[in-house]
């Protein structure tokens, strides 16, 4: 693990220098930030068990293919991520529809200048959600910079902007996604600096106070082959999701495979795991991981897939509830 004396934003450096404006204009801070915590170790998801359905096959707003989702655990939410259509990749226009868990459309938001969508969080204030994703996208397409934005039915938001939290959580660090962990309260955040990517792991205790100084683990992702996907954490594992759509060279059952990365020595601690959930959708792109703990406390670890005809695509998502 690396010390975390690489970490030489400070959080008054983000509300001044590179944050806009900070999450405590939004009535966010909980207090004072907590100190480094040890991950600890957790159970985690047993890859090679079973798969469930969630829904199959819902329109977005968008039919373009999905890009990753996001829960709302507070006030049960989904959120997709997709490409805004008619619109170029390295643009980085996302189109952000909200759906009800039975995949039923509820309404859009637009995200122009964003980012390519690989993975993003959400954080409930109240009945609102508030989305952790990438923002100000590069030549690329892809976001330079975490932004924190209230999620607005039915509106569209610029990336250069003002009026919502934009922070570079690591000096030097060019391109950034998250996922959130609402079971254990954490952010993960993927990051390309010196000419690869790699992990932080920070405390929403301390995100929420905008404070990016104290992270709990930070590593070098082992590598792993394939398409990446998306990720997310649970505990103390990462889950990294690669493949590719349905083809004449990638046929049923497809190359779709989910890997966990025990987050405090970096080593893999199970797979990469070939997953047949949805093997029988047309097209089927893996596209997003996510946690969620249900009412009755059952933990899962949520599989997306972008399926459906061209010009016509659709969301299919899944999930594993097995803990070892």
């Amino acid at each position: 693990m690396e010390h975390n004396s690489r970490m030489s934003l400070t959080r008054r450096g983000l509300l001044r220098g590179g944050a806009g404006v900070g999450l405590a204009a939004f009535g966010v801070g909980y207090g004072a930030a907590s100190a480094a915590a040890s991950v600890g170790t957790t159970s985690r998801f047993d890859l090679s068990q079973p798969s469930y359905d969630l829904f199959r096959d819902k329109n977005l707003h968008s039919n373009r293919v999905q890009q990753s989702f996001a829960f709302d655990s507070v006030n049960k939410r989904l959120f997709v991520a997709a490409k805004r259509l008619d619109s170029p990749e390295s643009a980085g226009d996302l189109c952000i529809s909200e759906l009800d868990f039975a995949g039923n459309y509820v309404s859009y938001m637009h995200l122009n200048g964003f980012g390519h969508g690989v993975a993003f969080g959400i954080r409930a204030i109240g009945s609102a959600s508030y989305l952790w994703i990438e923002t100000e996208a590069n030549g690329n397409g892809y976001g330079s910079k975490l932004g924190f934005i209230r999620y607005s039915p039915g509106t569209t938001v610029d990336a250069a902007a003002e009026g919502y939290g934009k922070f570079t959580p690591v000096a030097g660090a060019t391109e950034f996604t998250c996922s959130m962990d609402p079971v254990y309260d954490r952010m993960i955040v993927r990051y390309h600096k010196d000419g690869a990517k790699h992990i932080a792991v920070y405390n929403n205790s301390d995100t929420d106070n905008s404070d990016f100084s104290s992270p709990v683990a930070m590593f070098t992702p082992p590598a792993i082959s394939g398409t990446p996907q998306g990720y997310t954490l649970y505990g103390s594992y990462m889950y990294f999701i690669t493949g590719d759509g349905y083809s004449a060279s990638n046929p049923d059952p497809g190359n779709t495979y989910i890997t966990s990365i025990n987050i405090n020595t970096g080593a893999i601690a199970q797979g990469p795991t070939l997953t047949k959930a949805g093997s029988t959708l047309v097209y089927r792109e893996p596209e997003g991981l996510a946690i969620y703990r249900t009412d009755a406390g059952e933990s899962r670890l949520f599989l997306g897939f972008a399926s459906g005809e061209e010009g016509d695509r659709r969301s299919s998502i899944f999930y594993k509830n097995a803990l070892v």
